[in-house]
Parts: structure tokens; C-alpha cells; sequence
């Protein structure tokens, strides 16, 4: 099954298109680019440079995937975008490719849903079944764990970690890393406690609830240090793996602070 390409489209030579692809009215295709099977474009959609669709992307009106990034140190490497199987990408969306200084590449993983006007820096790591909600925004070298979803209009900080299964709310400022599972909301978000909804929506079991929620409260106690606290979880809870994602990635750390919850503050 060719691919259909609208005449008033261009789709520059080089490009590699698959199967069953779809190229909308308006849209320009760069010579770099690599459309899997039964990619869809539904119109006026602009993709440069290295970038590459998976297996069933849709792309929705006006959005901007793999123009040069926003960042000053840029000079023209051949960076890449990645994006992957059945991932959404709504209208007026912009994914920029990666930096020498980043890895040189921009990934969106298997599954998500990236909503009107959201941007995705730099050096992103977007990893499965995300949600970006309408204008969310990644600055560069942010790594978003799978099954994330960050709210509409909310801004993250470069370099900050999203764990796993996390929520961050909408009109939020994430400056610090994100625990797996936990949510997060404010203008400087602060850690609120577990992301329960998503833990029961998805099925994890009541009993691996209940141990998460009760090495939250140590974790975040206000006896010791962190790493102090770190380490009696760890010991308490060797047996239960949602517990061992939040330490690990504690004590893997990163570039910027862990965000914390506000005294009191309970999951």
C-alpha cells in the first residue's frame, strides 16, 4: 500500500515514507525524515531534520517537529527526534531535536498523547503512554517516566526527573525531581503525596498501595536525614518493588533537588 500524498504538500527527496502513510493537504516534509507504516498527517504539519515517526504516529494541524532547537549553543550538529508507535501529537505542538551537549537526540515514547501547543525541548526523554495536556511545557534535558501526565499549562524545569506513574497539576511550576508515583501541584509545585487515582485506575494492587503509602510517611518523615530514611525503607521494604522505584531513583539523584512535600503533608 503506497503512500497518499496531498498535491499541495511537499515532501522533499530523500524522505522515507511507508506503507499506508498519509500526508495531508499543506503539510512539508524535510529529506531527512522517516515515516514508518501508517503514519498519518492530517495537515499543515512541518517535520525537519533527522526526524523519525513510528508505526501509526497522527499528527494533528500546525505543529513543528524537528526544526533546530531553542538553545544558543546549537551550532548545527545532526541531532535527531524520535518518535514512537501510535503517539498523538495534536495541533500547533513543537518537538525540538537534541544537542551535542544533551546526547544528541529528543525521544517521545510508544503510546502518548501530547496535546495542543505543548513543546518538548531539547534532549527530552518522554518515555510510554504520557500525557502532556494542552500548552504543558518540557524544557531541555527533562527525562518524563512512562505513564506520566502533566497538567495543562504547567512548565518544567531543564534537567528535572519525572518519575514513573507520576502527576504533576495543572498551572504548576516543576522546578525539582519527581518521585515515581507522586504527585505534585502548585505555581512552585511541591510534593502533595502519591498519585492515588493513577495507582487504582491502573490496578496495582491494594496491598502494594498501602506499603508505598506507608514508606511515603517515612520517607518524608522529619526524623533524620533523607538519606537516612532512604536507607531504613529500603530495608523495611526490599520486597516490594513500587518502594524500590522511589529509592532508586532517590539515590540515583540528578542536577537538580528532590521535590518535597509542605510540612504536614500526608499521602
Amino acid at each position: 500500500m503506497t503512500a497518499r500524498i496531498h498535491p499541495s504538500s511537499v515532501v522533499e527527496d530523500g524522505a522515507r515514507l511507508g506503507d499506508g502513510v498519509v500526508v495531508g493537504p499543506f503539510c512539508v516534509v524535510g529529506p531527512e525524515a522517516v515515516l514508518a507504516d501508517g503514519v498519518e498527517l492530517v495537515s499543515h504539519v512541518s517535520l525537519a531534520g533527522r526526524t523519525e515517526l513510528g508505526p501509526g504516529v497522527k499528527i494533528y494541524p500546525f505543529a513543528s517537529i524537528g526544526h533546530p532547537p531553542q538553545d544558543l549553543k546549537y551550532r548545527g550538529e545532526p541531532s535527531r527526534v524520535t518518535v514512537g508507535a501510535r503517539t498523538v501529537i495534536r495541533e500547533q505542538v513543537t518537538i525540538n531535536p537534541g544537542t551535542e551537549g544533551g546526547g544528541m537526540l529528543t525521544s517521545i515514547g510508544e503510546d502518548c498523547l501530547i496535546m495542543v501547543g505543548a513543546h518538548v525541548a531539547h534532549d527530552c526523554r518522554v518515555g510510554n503512554n504520557v500525557i502532556l495536556v494542552n500548552n504543558a511545557t518540557l524544557a531541555g534535558h527533562v527525562t518524563v517516566g512512562d505513564h506520566a501526565i502533566l497538567g495543562g499549562l504547567s512548565a518544567v524545569h531543564q534537567w528535572v526527573r519525572i518519575g514513573p506513574h507520576s502527576f504533576l497539576g495543572g498551572l504548576s511550576g516543576l522546578e525539582n525531581d519527581l518521585i515515581p508515583y507522586g504527585s505534585a501541584l502548585g505555581d512552585r509545585a511541591r510534593l502533595g503525596g502519591l498519585n492515588l487515582v493513577g495507582l487504582r485506575r491502573r490496578a496495582f494492587e491494594r496491598e502494594s498501595i498501602h506499603k508505598l503509602r506507608a514508606a511515603y510517611r517515612m520517607l518524608f518523615s522529619d526524623e533524620g536525614t533523607l538519606m537516612e530514611r532512604v536507607g531504613d525503607v529500603a530495608a523495611m521494604f526490599a520486597d516490594e518493588p513500587l518502594v524500590m522505584e522511589v529509592v532508586d531513583f532517590v539515590r540515583a539523584g540528578g542536577d537538580r533537588a528532590l521535590c518535597m512535600p509542605r510540612a504536614g503533608r500526608e499521602a
